[in-house]
C-alpha cells in the first residue's frame, strides 16, 4: 500500500489521502460529522455539505464516490 495526501479546495481543513492497492486506488477525505453528497465530474470530486462546496482532484477513471458520516471515499479500479 502506498499513501499520498493533498488538500481540499475550499474553506476546509480536510486532507485527501490516496491509498494504492494492487487492484484499486482509494481517495479518502474526512469532513467531520457532516452529511452531504459527492459527485465525480471530469477528474474532480465535488463535495457539497450544507451550503458549502469543496473539490479535490481524482483520476478521470474514478468509478464511484460515496459519503458516509462525513467520510468521502472515491474508488478507482485498475
Amino acid at each position: 500500500m502506498t499513501e499520498y495526501t493533498q488538500s481540499v479546495r475550499g474553506d476546509s481543513d480536510a486532507l485527501v489521502r490516496r491509498y494504492e492497492y494492487d487492484d484499486e486506488a482509494l481517495f479518502v477525505a474526512d469532513f467531520g460529522h457532516a452529511e452531504g453528497t459527492v459527485d465525480l465530474v471530469d477528474g474532480t470530486a465535488i463535495v457539497v455539505v450544507g451550503d458549502e462546496q469543496y473539490e479535490f482532484d481524482v483520476p478521470a477513471t474514478a468509478s464511484r464516490g460515496i459519503m458516509n458520516n462525513g467520510i468521502v471515499t472515491v474508488e478507482v479500479e485498475r
